[in-house]
């Protein structure tokens, strides 16, 4: 039941959020720009789709490889598609979808994939960041207008005003630096004591696993073939966005940095706990577009295409994935020696 009220409030939530972006468009005139649009630019983005999936599973099978499993590049790469097409139609359940997915195909035990996916994503989460602050340094003027408009108002700046916008930067920095610093003293001075607290214990650890995460890179045979594909994921991710620029004729003249802007607001939007980021999606990367010049009404266009064209892509080959999980043989069961026997701390 719980498990129905989460779903249910995420539907909710994305409805409410999709009402309230689409109010005043006109959606005959959104639906005219679409089939005027050049669709040919989907064969480079399912191309695109498929080489980001694909290294995305060759990367989690170095992750599996020190533990003494070694899944096949098909079977990882339908297992990635299958997770994707479960995220689509429940929020998070992608990763315990993949998991189990490559359970029947690979005989590789749920646990020690799960901990394998939580690893790799603790990279995709700092590959993230890194985008936005790389955004920030290329495109500053216009990241600092998007968030001046959104807060500048209430500190009573405009967005145009280059001052207020250092001003707001320099705070940000300032305060954020001064709660880190302080929380780090709290830390080191309190530990034990917190410790005692359910909550806190579950913090400290759930941080503590991403740290060990991020260094388990070091027990890897190849780490720069993790990072190179760690790379060609996110590469595949910007390009897959930005040759949707050609399908509109209005967005045709967008730059290489408005697709690393776009690539990070719909990274971010894609991050909400709602079936496939829809509202959130729509909302900041349509936002972002005006930024560059794109009307209200052709940015929201724009972001409803690439996002939908997204979706159908992850449902048409998660489906196809998910088929061929269905009635392929799994492979016989020949590594059960690790199932269940792996220390946490080797993942």
């Amino acid at each position: 039941m719980k498990n129905i009220l989460k779903y249910c409030l995420s539907l909710a939530i994305a409805g409410g959020l999709m009402w309230y972006i689409f109010k005043d468009m006109d959606l005959a005139a959104m639906w005219a720009k679409f089939e005027n649009a050049n669709h040919w630019w989907l064969i480079l983005v399912t191309l695109f789709t498929i080489i980001a999936a694909w290294s995305r599973a060759s990367r989690w099978n170095m992750l599996l490889e020190p533990l003494g499993f070694k899944p096949s590049a098909f079977d990882s790469t339908v297992a990635v598609f299958t997770g994707y097409f479960a995220n689509q139609l429940i929020p998070r359940a992608g990763e315990v979808t993949r998991c189990g997915t490559l359970n029947r195909l690979e005989r590789v035990p749920v646990n020690v994939s799960f901990g394998t996916v939580v690893a790799e994503r603790v990279f995709d989460v700092v590959t993230l960041l890194l985008l936005i602050g790389l955004a920030f340094v290329l495109e500053f003027n216009r990241l600092s207008d998007f968030f001046m408009s959104l807060f500048g108002e209430k500190l009573g700046m405009g967005a145009g005003d280059g001052s207020g916008r250092l001003v707001l930067l320099v705070s940000v920095a300032v305060i954020g630096i001064g709660i880190a610093a302080a929380a780090w003293w709290f830390y080191r001075k309190n530990a034990e004591r917190l410790r005692q607290n359910t909550v806190f214990a579950k913090i400290e650890g759930f941080v503590l696993g991403l740290i060990e995460g991020l260094l388990s890179v070091r027990k890897l045979r190849n780490p720069w073939a993790f990072v190179f594909h760690t790379v060609l994921i996110w590469v595949m991710y910007f390009l897959s966005s930005y040759v949707c620029f050609f399908v509109l004729p209005e967005s045709s003249h967008l730059t290489l940095l408005a697709g690393l802007t776009i690539l990070i607001m719909g990274g971010l939007g894609m991050s909400a706990p709602v079936q496939g980021g829809i509202g959130p999606y729509h909302i900041l990367v349509s936002s972002a577009l005006v930024l560059y010049g794109l009307s209200k009404e052709d940015g929201l266009a724009l972001a409803t295409y690439i996002h939908g064209t997204q979706m159908i892509l992850m449902l048409l080959l998660g489906g196809i994935s998910f088929i061929i999980t269905l009635v392929k043989s799994p492979k016989a069961e020949d590594q059960t020696t690790l199932t269940h026997s792996i220390p946490s701390k080797n993942v």
